[in-house]
């Protein structure tokens, strides 16, 4: 039965094949006896390519300052100098840099960081405050009553207010002051020098001392007289505003007329000997700026002076918190107070700062922000603008002028310092208190030092638009040279509509 079976199945299949070979020959022999022969390639016609995409037009902003960048990168004038440029747009994105995170020196250009962070973190309307009082006469140490005058920072504390308080005094009918007139400058910390300051600067009226009290600016105008030919020394003729305390030792001389300013003024903090050096030019007398040692004692000694000349007696002296500390003595407090004297608003200090460039109020506001915050200043500033989404890389800040060369900043963190401020809170405000050239088109802040120059801000475009940038140049040989190429950038910015 089942041989059967696999008989019928192997019949089976061979009928199939059969038959698909039969239907295979058939379809075989209707098909063309030859295939068609295979074109040339000279008989192909050619396939047309799509023309090439044309690249998108450059900026020409963008053009123009890559042409002046690179002209000054192979100029001998620039050899072995750091040029650091960065341009952001409205939105505060990279549109050129040219080592642009690269950390430069910035000069007075790192002002704008500081008043950027006192307008967000203290306000624009924010003020600063000089008490005048008396101390209790019960104090045993001191059985008469002294007056006080406490500083809080003001850096535009000016003799006209002392004049303006004593007139007041008078009205009031004050007689007599039975103690001493003690100058409080201890509401803000620190020394009364940045710490890294150059020798050369502290004695100069640009590297003038920060205290809580300060008295027009802590400075003082020297006069001099030229001797009657080259090589004889010159003569110190007195200050004003006259500085209490000090010794003048005076080792300058005569030098061609014509030939400028060779004077340097060498104090330090509370010395008690400042020293001037260097040369004065034949002709008239010569004037030279120089920083008060003590502000306390400055402040205190011109009070008592104001108070004696309007007919109030003083029966004690003229001293500062200081020297009351060198003596182991306390310094009292205020307990009944006589006036309170506010400076101008911040918003206009702020526009005296980018006007001057004036390192003592911006050093004033410096310390301000540490004693709002209770941190350092350093510390407050990081912290205030990472909080706004800044992160201050490769940011070294120790004073908050840019006086000191230790500091540092890329010109990409100058640039969206520049950008967050002026976008921010206060934008309208930072915006108005910058230097602006005659059209209004550019907002900036300019610095400069020997071998540094620097420029940072904001330009509008009539469209509205705006961009961000700073320019940074250091040790550069040719001084010429830099003051050039700051003048081309700012001719690029000009001439874009």
């Amino acid at each position: 039965m089942v041989k059967n079976l696999v008989i019928t199945a192997l019949a089976s299949a061979l009928v199939v094949a059969l038959a698909f070979l039969f239907y295979l020959s058939r379809k075989l022999s209707d098909a063309p006896e030859s295939l068609p022969p295979t074109p040339t390639a000279s008989e192909i016609p050619p396939v047309s390519e799509p023309p090439p995409l044309e690249p998108p037009p450059r900026d020409p902003l963008i053009v123009d300052l890559e042409r002046i960048f690179e002209k000054a990168k192979s100029d001998p004038k620039f050899q072995g100098a750091m040029i650091g440029f960065c341009l952001l747009d409205a939105e505060g994105e990279l549109m050129y840099g040219l080592n642009e995170t690269t950390a430069q020196i910035p000069a007075s250009s790192l002002k704008t960081l500081t008043t950027a962070s006192a307008l967000e973190i203290l306000g624009p309307d924010f003020r600063f405050q000089t008490r005048l009082g008396t101390s209790d006469p019960a104090n045993p140490t001191q059985p008469q009553a002294d007056l006080i005058i406490q500083g809080g920072g003001d850096p535009m504390l000016s003799p006209e207010d002392l004049e303006k308080w004593v007139q007041n005094l008078v009205k009031a009918g004050l007689k007599t002051i039975p103690g001493r007139v003690i100058g409080d400058g201890r509401a803000l910390g620190g020394p009364l020098f940045a710490d890294f300051w150059d020798w050369g600067d502290i004695g100069n009226g640009y590297g003038s001392p920060v205290s809580g009290l300060n008295l027009a600016h802590n400075r003082y105008i020297a006069v001099l007289s030229p001797g009657e030919k080259v090589g004889d020394p010159a003569k110190l003729l007195g200050t004003f505003p006259e500085v209490p305390g000090v010794e003048w030792w005076t080792e300058v001389t005569t030098s061609e007329k014509d030939s400028g300013d060779g004077l340097s003024i060498y104090g330090g903090e509370r010395a008690s000997v400042i020293h001037l050096r260097g040369q004065i030019p034949l002709g008239g007398e010569w004037e030279a700026k120089g920083a008060v040692p003590d502000p306390e004692r400055f402040a205190a000694w011109h009070l008592r002076s104001e108070l004696m000349k309007a007919g109030i007696e003083v029966k004690g002296e003229a001293v500062g918190a200081g020297q009351l500390y060198l003596g182991n003595e306390a310094v009292p407090e205020i307990t009944h107070e006589l006036l309170k004297h506010q400076s101008p608003p911040l918003l206009d200090i702020i526009k005296s700062i980018h006007a001057s460039s004036d390192n003592h109020e911006t050093e004033c506001l410096f310390r301000a922000i540490a004693r709002q915050t209770g941190m350092s200043s350093d510390e407050s500033i990081r912290s205030h603008w990472k909080r706004r989404g800044l992160d201050l890389q490769s940011l070294r800040i120790v004073d908050g002028s840019g006086l000191a060369r230790a500091d540092h900043i890329p010109p990409l963190t100058l640039a969206q310092v520049q950008h967050f401020a002026a976008t921010g809170p206060q934008g309208s405000h930072y915006v108005e208190s910058l230097l602006s050239t005659d059209d209004g088109r550019i907002h900036f802040k300019a610095g400069a030092m020997s071998s540094i120059r620097s420029l940072t801000g904001i330009v509008d475009q009539n469209d509205d638009k705006k961009f961000f940038f700073t320019l940074i140049l250091n040790h550069y040989p040719d001084v010429s040279a830099a003051e050039e190429l700051i003048d081309s950038a700012i001719n690029v910015f000009r001439s874009e509509e």
